[in-house]
């Protein structure tokens, strides 16, 4: 079943990311991590779907999305770029991608931190962030998402790697990206649960260098 609902936000997370917010169907429920098929109510682009994860919860009394925008394409997230408040979007009911386990490592990098989000804020909202640690890879400091809020909710479990420029403050710099090496420095424990979202290389990498370190492969979570 699919659902037309209207745009009641549009604001900046970052240069290039919008958090967009969307009416509510009525009865309308998904669990934190879950995604949907997203659509623009255009001509010419109703039937041009993409799964994007809903970073609120299911007790908020909207939707949120927080979308990277890539203008240069003519695709769908550069349609998204253009709309206005009043302007709908199409979604269908959730399924599930990231499903919260155990406590362990969030490893995200760039936009692929989009289904940490709601599972991260979920935890908050409980009293159970625990022992969770987010290490999040970025180009620069001005691509980070929800930087501030990820500081509130895991502080010192919030460990920022910025790969393209010497960031300033508590970031950690690498001249190349995340690799084994990196998560040995990083990670005592390589027994405990193991959540990946990022680039497909990003993803293969990470799942290939876990599994080296001795993870084991029923606590590697990732989207597929």
């Amino acid at each position: 079943m699919s659902h037309t609902i209207k745009i009641q936000d549009i604001s900046d997370v970052t240069h290039d990311v919008k958090r967009i917010r969307l009416e509510k169907p009525a009865g309308y429920s998904f669990t934190p991590g879950q995604a949907t098929e997203v659509s623009v109510d255009r001509d010419g682009w109703r039937d041009e779907k993409r799964p994007f994860t809903f970073t609120c919860l299911s007790s908020d009394p909207y939707l949120e999305f927080i979308i990277k925008i890539y203008p240069d394409h003519d695709g769908v997230t550069e349609q998204i770029g253009q709309l206005s408040v009043g302007d709908s979007f199409i979604i269908d009911e959730p399924w599930g991608t990231i499903e919260y386990k155990n406590e362990g490592v969030f490893l995200a990098g760039g936009a692929g931190v989009t289904p940490f989000i709601a599972i991260l804020r979920d935890l908050h909202n409980k009293g159970k962030i625990g022992n969770n640690k987010l290490i999040f890879s970025n180009k620069t400091e001005q691509d980070i998402i929800l930087k501030d809020e990820f500081q509130r909710m895991l502080g010192s479990q919030f460990i920022n790697v910025i790969t393209r420029e010497k960031p300033s403050g508590d970031h950690i710099f690498l001249d190349d990206e995340i690799d084994k090496e990196f998560l040995k420095s990083q990670i005592e424990d390589f027994s405990q649960a193991f959540y990946v979202c990022g680039p497909d290389e990003f993803n293969d990498k990470m799942m290939e260098a876990l599994k080296q370190l001795g993870a084991d492969p029923d606590a590697l979570v990732f989207e597929e």
